[in-house]
């Protein structure tokens, strides 16, 4: 054993997985159809890299807390976590589950979600589960590249009139999806108790909130960026309706033959 590990844990690092997984798969459905065949490979490039993040975060799970446990970890116990077909089992937030067939709201949600998740996985570069520090080392080596791409398009995008009036937009749409990031995950306390996380996610959203404001600085007083006065939190225990189609093109592979091993 590498740490502190029990069935609270294991919830608390499978949201977290859900949502690299899903945040990889939305970049994903961009190449070939970005404006520009520099997005198609920096979203590719980025795509890939949460869909390795979730990997980790997978194979901790299937390893019960040790990724690297004797006889390594069969490629189906991973398959089963990252395509599993019951909704119930998902604990992703709804801002990546969201179909955006629009540029502006992929730009967006591309620079909301990894700003959210630089703050995320600070929260455990220090953690007690050691296979879960050592992911988030790894991690902020490539997310870095993944806010300065999303920084630099911003930077040239948002000071165009019409350019600035699409992401502004977007920013209106998206926000109240985004600030689900923060609900609370189940096993959470028992994370934060044992030193898997040092505090609740939630607890830094007054610093993203501070972010998203000086990013795109303007009047953002029509929308609820306060944790403690928005509407109830899904607890992430709730799948929106963008999720079942997601899914399926997700799966759409495994389920040509769901008996076969891939």
């Amino acid at each position: 054993m590498t740490g502190p590990w029990n069935a609270d844990i294991r919830e608390f690092v499978l949201a977290f997985a859900d949502d690299e997984h899903l945040m990889g798969q939305q970049h994903t459905e961009w190449i070939g159809v970005a404006p520009f065949l520099e997005e198609d490979l920096a979203f590719s490039s980025i795509g890939q890299d949460e869909l390795g993040h979730a990997a980790t975060l997978y194979a901790i799970v299937a390893g019960e807390g040790d990724p690297n446990r004797e006889g390594g970890i069969d490629d189906r116990r991973l398959d089963a976590l990252a395509f599993d077909p019951d909704p119930s089992r998902w604990r992703s937030a709804h801002l990546v589950e969201a179909t955006t067939d629009d540029w502006a709201h992929a730009l967006v949600r591309h620079w909301l979600y990894d700003t959210a998740e630089q703050l995320r996985w600070e929260l455990v570069a220090e953690s007690t589960l050691e296979p879960l520090a050592g992911a988030a080392a790894r991690a902020e080596r490539e997310e870095w590249f993944h806010r300065r791409h999303a920084d630099g398009l911003l930077d040239v995008l948002l000071p165009a009139p019409g350019a600035g009036d699409r992401l502004r937009a977007a920013l209106t749409d998206l926000l109240p999806l985004a600030v689900g990031l923060f609900d609370p995950v189940a096993g959470e306390v028992q994370a934060v108790a044992s030193g898997v996380t040092i505090a609740p996610f939630d607890s830094r959203m007054p610093e993203w909130a501070d972010r998203v404001r000086a990013r795109f600085d303007g009047d953002l007083s029509s929308i609820d960026l306060s944790p403690s006065d928005r509407a109830t939190p899904t607890g992430r225990t709730t799948r929106s309706n963008a999720f079942g189609p997601l899914l399926s093109r997700m799966r759409e592979v495994l389920d040509l033959d769901p008996a076969a091993i891939w």
